[in-house]
């Protein structure tokens, strides 16, 4: 167990945070959170051009952004258990299909599914774009499962051998669906049924799912109070002046 708990900023509805979360305690590193939402991003947060501000990780070496940077430098600084394949060719694939949810799943189950059916709706109280859903449930999201089903047909419900980076990323992002109504039909989809269920299911899923519900079903002001009560570990102040005073991607 590492003993000096780390500093994410971040909100627990976001696939990218939750993904990094997963990693976290798979590998066993406490964590405190600072749990801003992305709509409400600090500019201290957006200062480096056309980086995702969050989520943002803070040790007491490094200050870095982006999800899969995170990641990869978790699993380079605690290599055991690890969450990436042991080969070269291994992890380049796995980090594509990281790369694909990042991208492609994040355009589709987050800016047309999640962020239409749930964050309009909490943040400014519209009316979904029903056209954009349509298209992405009819159209995009079987696209997207058509390809995973194919990468995953022969291997679920871990592409190798345990979960790893690849289920934690794609999950990361069928959660958010999850929570917008969207479900994958085990029968069309199978394969893609069990990696997502399978995943979902471990633990470091499962604990973060009443922090999941806190901040879905409280207004955002009223998120970090909410979330203290219910044990979750947020930072006791906000982490904006660290983040100010070493700079994204500091050494």
């Amino acid at each position: 167990m590492i003993h000096k708990p780390v500093t994410l900023v971040g909100s627990y509805l976001s696939p990218y945070v939750r993904k990094v979360l997963v990693c976290l305690a798979v590998k066993q590193i406490d964590y405190v959170i600072d749990p801003i939402a992305p709509l409400l991003d600090r500019d201290e947060y957006s200062r480096t051009p056309r980086v995702r501000p969050v989520p943002v990780f803070i040790d007491e070496n490094v200050t870095i952004s982006d999800s899969t940077v995170i990641c990869e430098y978790l699993e380079e600084r605690y290599p055991q258990p690890a969450l990436y394949p042991a080969t070269p060719q291994l992890r380049a694939r796995a980090r594509w299909l990281g790369e694909y949810a990042d991208t492609r799943m994040g355009e589709v189950f987050i800016r047309r599914m999640f962020d239409e059916r749930v964050t309009k709706h909490f943040v400014s109280g519209e009316k979904a774009d029903a056209a954009v859903v349509s298209r992405a449930v009819d159209k995009q999201a079987p696209q997207i499962l058509d390809y995973l089903e194919h990468e995953f047909s022969s291997h679920h419900p871990f592409l190798f051998g345990e979960m790893g980076i690849t289920e934690i990323s794609i999950a990361s992002f069928m959660r958010n669906a999850i929570l917008a109504g969207y479900e994958i039909d085990a029968q069309r989809w199978p394969a893609m049924h069990s990696v997502v269920q399978s995943t979902l299911q471990h633990t470091a899923f499962v604990a973060l799912r009443n922090y999941e519900e806190i901040s879905l079903c409280n207004p955002l002001v009223e998120q970090r109070e909410a979330l203290l009560s219910a044990g979750a570990p947020v930072s006791s102040v906000p982490s904006q002046s660290a983040i100010c005073q070493r700079g994204l991607l500091a050494g």
